[in-house]
Protein backbone atom coordinates (compact mmCIF):
# COMPACT_ATOMS: atom_id res chain seq x y z
CA UNK A 1 0.00 0.00 0.00
CA UNK A 2 1.01 3.63 -0.56
CA UNK A 3 -0.14 6.41 1.63
CA UNK A 4 -0.33 9.77 1.35
CA UNK A 5 0.19 12.86 4.23
CA UNK A 6 -0.70 16.56 3.94
CA UNK A 7 1.74 18.43 5.71
CA UNK A 8 1.94 21.30 4.20
CA UNK A 9 0.23 23.48 5.83
CA UNK A 10 0.97 26.76 8.06
CA UNK A 11 -1.10 25.78 11.17
CA UNK A 12 -2.17 29.33 11.71
CA UNK A 13 -4.36 27.94 14.90
CA UNK A 14 -1.55 26.63 16.19
CA UNK A 15 0.37 29.58 16.54
CA UNK A 16 2.60 30.84 17.99
CA UNK A 17 3.63 26.93 18.48
CA UNK A 18 3.43 26.95 14.47
CA UNK A 19 5.65 29.60 14.17
CA UNK A 20 9.07 27.99 14.52
CA UNK A 21 8.12 24.37 14.02
CA UNK A 22 5.47 22.92 11.27
CA UNK A 23 2.38 21.36 12.69
CA UNK A 24 3.64 17.92 11.49
CA UNK A 25 5.99 17.97 13.99
CA UNK A 26 4.08 18.93 16.68
CA UNK A 27 5.12 16.54 19.39
CA UNK A 28 2.29 14.94 22.15
CA UNK A 29 4.38 13.43 24.88
CA UNK A 30 7.71 13.46 22.99
CA UNK A 31 6.00 12.31 19.85
CA UNK A 32 5.32 14.35 17.13
CA UNK A 33 2.53 13.86 15.12
CA UNK A 34 3.91 12.80 11.93
CA UNK A 35 6.03 10.34 13.39
CA UNK A 36 2.94 8.58 15.36
CA UNK A 37 1.47 8.52 11.46
CA UNK A 38 4.74 6.94 10.02
CA UNK A 39 4.54 4.48 12.37
CA UNK A 40 1.11 3.24 12.45
CA UNK A 41 1.57 3.54 8.83
CA UNK A 42 3.97 1.29 9.14
CA UNK A 43 2.01 -0.88 11.26
CA UNK A 44 -0.84 -1.44 8.74
CA UNK A 45 1.44 -2.53 6.03
CA UNK A 46 1.98 0.90 3.84
CA UNK A 47 5.19 0.44 2.30
CA UNK A 48 5.72 4.16 0.85
CA UNK A 49 4.72 7.47 2.08
CA UNK A 50 4.68 10.32 0.21
CA UNK A 51 4.97 13.53 2.17
CA UNK A 52 3.59 17.29 0.92
CA UNK A 53 5.98 19.64 2.06
CA UNK A 54 5.44 23.51 2.68
CA UNK A 55 5.70 25.67 5.73
CA UNK A 56 8.91 24.76 7.25
CA UNK A 57 9.22 21.77 5.28
CA UNK A 58 13.27 21.18 5.29
CA UNK A 59 12.54 20.58 8.93
CA UNK A 60 10.43 17.38 7.88
CA UNK A 61 13.08 16.24 5.84
CA UNK A 62 15.66 16.69 8.16
CA UNK A 63 13.39 14.67 10.56
CA UNK A 64 12.10 12.37 8.79
CA UNK A 65 14.88 11.52 5.82
CA UNK A 66 14.66 8.61 3.39
CA UNK A 67 12.11 6.75 6.01
CA UNK A 68 14.51 4.16 6.78
CA UNK A 69 14.97 4.19 11.00
CA UNK A 70 10.75 3.56 10.17
CA UNK A 71 11.36 0.71 7.99
CA UNK A 72 9.55 2.62 5.23
CA UNK A 73 10.27 4.82 1.73
CA UNK A 74 9.32 8.66 2.05
CA UNK A 75 9.15 10.80 -0.92
CA UNK A 76 8.48 14.20 -0.56
CA UNK A 77 6.19 16.39 -2.90
CA UNK A 78 7.58 20.08 -2.16
CA UNK A 79 5.31 23.10 -2.76
CA UNK A 80 7.63 25.46 -1.32
CA UNK A 81 5.93 28.96 -0.82
CA UNK A 82 2.88 28.03 -3.35
CA UNK A 83 1.03 25.63 -0.65
CA UNK A 84 -1.61 23.83 -2.86
CA UNK A 85 -4.20 22.87 -0.34
CA UNK A 86 -5.63 19.35 0.16
CA UNK A 87 -6.75 18.99 -3.92
CA UNK A 88 -3.93 20.42 -4.88
CA UNK A 89 -1.72 19.05 -2.74
CA UNK A 90 -2.58 15.61 -3.54
CA UNK A 91 -3.40 16.08 -7.04
CA UNK A 92 0.15 17.40 -7.61
CA UNK A 93 1.50 14.34 -6.06
CA UNK A 94 -0.50 11.85 -8.06
CA UNK A 95 2.51 10.75 -10.04
CA UNK A 96 4.21 9.43 -6.84
CA UNK A 97 1.13 7.40 -5.67
CA UNK A 98 0.62 4.66 -8.36
CA UNK A 99 -2.31 4.07 -10.08
CA UNK A 100 -3.98 2.12 -7.35
CA UNK A 101 -6.34 3.22 -4.32
CA UNK A 102 -3.62 5.24 -1.52
CA UNK A 103 -4.43 6.74 1.63
CA UNK A 104 -4.23 10.24 2.95
CA UNK A 105 -4.23 11.47 6.01
CA UNK A 106 -4.11 14.93 7.72
CA UNK A 107 -1.01 15.42 9.63
CA UNK A 108 -2.56 17.61 12.00
CA UNK A 109 -4.86 14.54 13.58
CA UNK A 110 -4.42 12.35 16.79
CA UNK A 111 -5.92 9.01 16.21
CA UNK A 112 -5.16 5.11 16.64
CA UNK A 113 -7.21 4.33 13.27
CA UNK A 114 -4.67 2.24 11.72
CA UNK A 115 -5.50 2.18 7.64
CA UNK A 116 -6.08 -0.86 5.93
CA UNK A 117 -6.48 -3.08 2.61
CA UNK A 118 -9.67 -2.32 1.53
CA UNK A 119 -11.53 -3.19 -1.86
CA UNK A 120 -13.43 0.14 -3.57
CA UNK A 121 -16.74 -1.16 -5.41
CA UNK A 122 -16.30 -0.24 -9.16
CA UNK A 123 -18.10 2.80 -9.07
CA UNK A 124 -16.99 4.25 -6.16
CA UNK A 125 -14.38 6.63 -6.14
CA UNK A 126 -13.33 7.36 -2.68
CA UNK A 127 -13.81 5.98 1.24
CA UNK A 128 -14.11 8.54 3.97
CA UNK A 129 -13.43 7.56 7.50
CA UNK A 130 -16.18 10.03 9.86
CA UNK A 131 -15.78 10.57 12.91
CA UNK A 132 -19.28 11.99 15.15
CA UNK A 133 -18.96 15.21 15.24
CA UNK A 134 -16.67 16.46 18.10
CA UNK A 135 -17.81 18.89 20.98
CA UNK A 136 -16.19 22.48 19.70
CA UNK A 137 -17.72 22.33 16.10
CA UNK A 138 -21.66 23.16 16.15
CA UNK A 139 -22.45 20.83 13.28
CA UNK A 140 -20.74 18.21 11.08
CA UNK A 141 -19.66 17.43 7.48
CA UNK A 142 -21.74 14.17 6.38
CA UNK A 143 -24.31 11.78 7.08
CA UNK A 144 -23.84 7.86 6.36
CA UNK A 145 -26.68 5.98 4.85
CA UNK A 146 -26.26 2.47 3.92
CA UNK A 147 -22.65 2.83 3.59
CA UNK A 148 -22.22 5.84 1.19
CA UNK A 149 -21.40 9.55 2.60
CA UNK A 150 -24.49 12.35 1.97
CA UNK A 151 -24.43 15.92 2.18
CA UNK A 152 -28.11 15.56 3.22
CA UNK A 153 -29.79 14.89 6.64
CA UNK A 154 -28.83 16.12 9.86
CA UNK A 155 -24.92 15.94 8.91
CA UNK A 156 -24.26 14.23 12.40
CA UNK A 157 -20.69 12.63 11.08
CA UNK A 158 -17.27 14.81 10.86
CA UNK A 159 -14.58 13.83 8.18
CA UNK A 160 -11.34 12.99 10.11
CA UNK A 161 -8.96 13.90 7.54
CA UNK A 162 -8.15 10.13 7.13
CA UNK A 163 -9.67 8.53 3.73
CA UNK A 164 -8.96 6.37 0.70
CA UNK A 165 -8.82 7.64 -2.96
CA UNK A 166 -8.75 6.56 -6.64
CA UNK A 167 -6.49 8.51 -8.55
CA UNK A 168 -9.15 9.31 -10.98
CA UNK A 169 -10.70 11.27 -8.29
CA UNK A 170 -8.15 13.84 -8.78
CA UNK A 171 -6.81 12.91 -12.39
CA UNK A 172 -9.18 15.38 -13.98
CA UNK A 173 -8.94 18.11 -11.84
CA UNK A 174 -6.66 21.31 -13.16
CA UNK A 175 -3.46 21.74 -11.39
CA UNK A 176 -3.04 24.41 -9.03
CA UNK A 177 -4.60 25.37 -5.33
CA UNK A 178 -7.57 23.85 -4.63
CA UNK A 179 -9.45 22.40 -1.71
CA UNK A 180 -10.91 18.70 -1.78
CA UNK A 181 -14.02 19.78 0.05
CA UNK A 182 -16.37 20.50 -3.17
CA UNK A 183 -14.87 17.62 -4.62
CA UNK A 184 -16.02 15.30 -1.95
CA UNK A 185 -19.41 16.79 -1.82
CA UNK A 186 -19.85 16.78 -5.26
CA UNK A 187 -18.50 12.84 -5.37
CA UNK A 188 -21.18 11.71 -2.65
CA UNK A 189 -24.32 13.72 -4.47
CA UNK A 190 -23.14 11.08 -7.40
CA UNK A 191 -23.55 8.09 -4.80
CA UNK A 192 -19.86 7.09 -5.44
CA UNK A 193 -18.10 8.32 -1.76
CA UNK A 194 -18.35 5.38 0.31
CA UNK A 195 -17.57 5.88 4.24
CA UNK A 196 -17.39 4.21 7.61
CA UNK A 197 -18.12 5.86 10.70
CA UNK A 198 -14.69 5.16 13.30
CA UNK A 199 -15.40 5.66 17.03
CA UNK A 200 -12.35 5.11 18.74
CA UNK A 201 -9.67 7.57 19.81
CA UNK A 202 -9.53 10.63 17.19
CA UNK A 203 -8.55 14.20 17.66
CA UNK A 204 -8.41 17.59 15.48
CA UNK A 205 -5.34 19.19 16.81
CA UNK A 206 -6.30 22.73 15.30
CA UNK A 207 -5.47 24.53 18.58
CA UNK A 208 -3.18 25.42 21.09
CA UNK A 209 -5.49 24.56 23.51
CA UNK A 210 -6.79 21.36 22.12
CA UNK A 211 -2.98 20.50 21.87
CA UNK A 212 -2.25 21.44 25.33
CA UNK A 213 -5.53 19.02 26.61
CA UNK A 214 -3.46 16.05 24.73
CA UNK A 215 -0.30 16.49 26.76
CA UNK A 216 -1.64 16.42 30.18
CA UNK A 217 -0.60 13.91 31.85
Amino acid sequence: MIAMILAAGRGERLRPITDDIPKALVEIHGTSLLERHLEALKRSGVSTIVINLGWLGEQIVERIGSGSKFGINVVYSPEYDSVLDTGGGIHRALPLLGDDPFWVINADTYTDFLPHDLELPANVLAHLILVPTPAHREVGDFDLIDGLVSNNGNRPFTYSGIGLYRPELLAGQEAGRFSLVPLMRETADESKLSGALYEGLWQDIGTADRLASLNVD
